[in-house]
């Protein structure tokens, strides 16, 4: 079955519009309550990242949750994986997010965590869907739920992030620059490394409730930049609005994406022989992954775009580290979900084990040169069943040979196609990409 409400990555959209809105929300929480607690009695955990809004779904929330008779526990600001971490082990029924993730302000949304601290099933999404079709009904108010504030959610992820590293790890004489992107992770991520003896300088740590992702934070890394170099330091941390994506930027002020980081940590897990398995990214990452990877002996395995999608088939594979490009690095030996923060310990006990610098580390993999064009369509878009295309994408391959590829994505959300080549040669990835653009837009600009 089709959903209805949930996408790839929970409820998202512009406060005002569509489903985001308090009365939407309100009900939501109740059917949430109704599904995941059981509609008796039980406990889900509400946490949020800065933006305005998020005041005013926090309350619809605890209102529903309240009218189907479960508790809630307020967590205030905390990153994704935090409320992840701490469902599961305040062995809560379930964990809320109220959050956009890099989206502006403007946008908001719900991103869901069982009582395992996972992403939600899509058997649990559409029986949430089912209950939103039903009248809202409130229990007696006798058995009406409570709302609690707790104080310690933060100190208590601080601790649990240092945990997830050695003891012995100690950042002393490092100078860190980290970037929170005026979002959740604002009172939470200087904090973890300052505590592991770095000297730290910290951007984007002032939210207003309209700033956060504003020019700042993972998907928009020029000002880390500026001030890695500007302060001499010896990397830059970028996290984004809700702290589930990282971005690093290197002592020259080299931006190291999330396939150069994935890449990283498998080595550094490989060396110490505690590399679970094969390492899973998707199919937007890049080809230079995969070969460098390989020439290590570790396998790699593509999931489909989506860290849900990526957790999917490290799950089944029973693997233990995945990722995507933009930064949604899994360490499944160190916690249940995407998490900014401990896939940058995790880097940073590299870059100390090894005593090379994280500019030296990346070295070790060469990215190819990679063009993408969105070619924008209408009516219904089949590229398998278009003999055009397929000839067409047969001859680019067999021009690139072994040593490149070619993807051609429908968009899950835009009437686009996404054509993406990559290959060795720069100006030949950038002539099969153009190529097979106008063949898409030939077969199905109508």
């Amino acid at each position: 079955m089709d959903k209805k409400y949930f996408g790839t990555d929970g409820i998202r959209g512009t406060v005002g519009e569509g489903v985001i809105n308090p009365a939407f929300i309100l009900k939501l929480g109740w059917a949430v309550g109704r599904v995941l607690a059981k509609g008796d009695s039980g406990k889900v955990l509400i946490g949020k990242d800065t933006r305005i809004s998020g005041y005013m779904f926090e309350s619809a929330l605890e209102a529903g949750l309240a009218a189907a008779g479960i508790d809630s526990f307020l967590l205030g600001p905390m990153p994704t994986p935090a409320i992840a971490y701490l469902t599961r082990t305040f062995h809560a029924d379930a964990g809320i997010v109220i959050s956009a993730s890099h989206n502006p302000y403007q946008d908001n949304g719900l991103k869901f965590f069982s009582s395992q601290g996972t992403k939600l099933s899509d058997e649990i999404e559409l029986a949430i869907e089912a209950e939103m079709e039903k009248d809202m009904q409130c229990v007696d108010s006798a058995k009406l739920g409570k709302a609690e504030r707790m104080g310690d959610a933060a100190g208590r992820y601080i601790e649990f992030c240092k945990s997830t590293v050695p003891s012995t790890l100690n950042l002393k004489g490092m100078t860190i620059v980290v970037d929170c992107a005026h979002g959740a992770t604002y009172h939470i991520g200087p904090s973890v490394f300052s505590e592991l003896g770095a000297e730290v300088i910290a951007i984007g740590v002032e939210p207003d409730g309209l700033n956060i992702n504003e020019k700042v934070g993972s998907t928009h890394p020029a000002e880390l930049q500026r001030t890695v170099l500007k302060h001499s330091a010896d990397l830059g941390i970028a996290l984004d609005g809700d702290g589930d994506r990282l971005i690093m930027v290197d002592h020259k002020g080299e931006i190291v994406d999330g396939d150069e980081l994935l890449y990283i940590i498998a080595r550094s897990r490989l060396s110490e022989g505690c590399l679970q398995g094969a390492v899973v990214g998707t199919l937007m990452s890049n080809l230079g992954l995969e070969v460098a990877l390989q020439r290590d002996g570790i396998d790699f395995k593509r999931a489909k775009v989506g860290d849900r999608y990526v957790m999917e088939v490290l799950t089944n594979g029973n693997w233990s580290l995945g990722g995507e490009s933009s930064g949604h690095i899994i360490c499944l030996d160190r916690t249940s979900t995407g998490d900014g923060i401990v896939a940058a310990l995790q880097v940073l006990y590299a870059v100390n084990h090894s005593e090379l610098s994280l500019h030296k580390l990346k070295s070790g993999m060469r990215k190819f040169p990679q063009r993408m064009e969105n070619v924008r369509v209408s009516g219904k878009v089949d590229i398998e069943g278009s003999d055009s295309i397929q000839q067409a994408v047969r001859a680019a391959e067999d021009e690139l040979g072994s040593r490149g590829r070619v993807l051609l994505r429908p968009s899950g959300t835009e009437p686009l196609v996404r054509v993406m080549v990559e290959g060795e040669d720069a100006a030949q990835v950038t002539r099969l990409t153009q190529d097979l653009a106008q063949v898409v837009k030939k077969a199905f600009s109508g």
